[in-house]
């Protein structure tokens, strides 16, 4: 291993924290040596996370019509993509949902809306469905609503929910390059709420939207500082009609490597790889879980298909890994 990357990993792996140049030294010393790097990550990994696998399905309860512009997004009212626009699904289509992602393994199961925040008729809706949830299905909770307030995180954390599910998307420098009907700083500030109400929070970001590494590394370290307990790494799927409909997908030994890095500069939280690595890592996929994920999302997501379960559950086995149970 070359001895650079063999020093660093040993000190993440003595508890002690990576530093920025340090892990853009990390990126540089790749170019020769990149499997150094997914050992470090894997040994890392296994030191702080074990071999158990955290597994998350989602539902699209609510689709189209954003007022966001986040280029990005398939939902966004600003882009002719011919994604579906519906309401907020009826309570029995929840719960086979729900159910679906309990029958797949999936230890969590999140509600996701499309919009930049729920209403109140809305927000009533999704509580009961939280309840319903943990008593008929019995999963973990979770909810990606958008922006929120302390009331309405107060109402959802009573409802039983335990985690909240909200992205940065990117790096603060590289944010304005994708949105501008709200800012970073506005994603920060919802961050910080849903910690002092006492959630869990599940925050990540997409790659390969134009940033490079460095902004990759930015984002890591500002997920570091905020302390979030999961964090979902997403690879760019271009859809056509937004503007990045043109992009090139991330090359998959680019993706291992993002992968790697989130993990040395966050050693001890939940890294979950989540969509756009069916197209991306090809047939690498199962090297995502020695390159430092523990964690995938399983079944289908937002507004394109997943993999087959029965496939990911067989990566999982065959790699001599365990599934967390509920």
């Amino acid at each position: 291993m070359n001895k650079r990357i063999l020093k660093i990993t040993d000190n993440v792996l003595a508890g002690k924290n990576i530093s920025f140049d340090e892990a853009i030294s990390l990126i540089e010393d790749t170019d020769s040596d990149f499997y150094s790097l997914l050992t470090g990550a894997n040994a890392i990994c296994n030191h702080y996370r074990g071999k158990d696998v955290d597994l998350c399905a989602i539902t699209n309860a609510k689709s189209g019509i954003c007022p966001e512009d986040c280029k990005f997004c398939a939902q966004s009212s600003h882009f002719n993509t011919r994604a579906a626009r519906y309401p907020l699904i009826p309570i029995e289509k929840m719960l086979e949902a729900a159910k679906e992602g309990k029958k797949i393994k999936a230890r969590r199961f999140c509600i996701v809306i499309s919009g930049k925040d729920a209403d109140e008729k809305e927000l009533n809706v999704i509580c009961e469905w939280i309840k319903r949830i943990k008593d008929e299905v019995g999963i973990h909770p979770c909810v990606s609503l958008g922006f929120i307030n302390k009331g309405q995180l107060a109402m959802l954390k009573e409802a039983g929910l335990e985690r909240y599910h909200h992205n940065l998307e990117t790096s603060k420098s590289f944010f304005p390059n994708i949105c501008t009907t709200h800012t970073y700083e506005d994603k920060v500030k919802t961050i910080e709420l849903i910690k002092e109400a006492g959630l869990s929070i599940c925050c990540g970001g997409i790659f390969g939207m134009g940033e490079g590494m460095k902004e990759r590394i930015e984002l890591a370290f500002a997920l570091k500082e905020l302390d979030v307990d999961s964090i979902p790494i997403n690879f760019l799927m271009p859809i056509p009609g937004t503007p990045l409909s043109t992009s090139d997908i991330i090359n998959p030994l680019e993706a291992l490597k993002t992968i790697a890095i989130f993990r040395y500069i966050n050693p001890k939280k939940e890294v979950r790889i989540c969509g756009g690595r069916e197209p991306v890592l090809r047939d690498l996929q199962s090297m995502l879980f020695t390159s430092g994920a523990d964690g995938i999302l399983i079944g289908n997501y937002l507004t394109t298909l997943g993999r087959n379960p029965r496939r990911d559950l067989e990566m999982i086995r065959d790699l001599g890994l365990s599934v967390l149970p509920v």
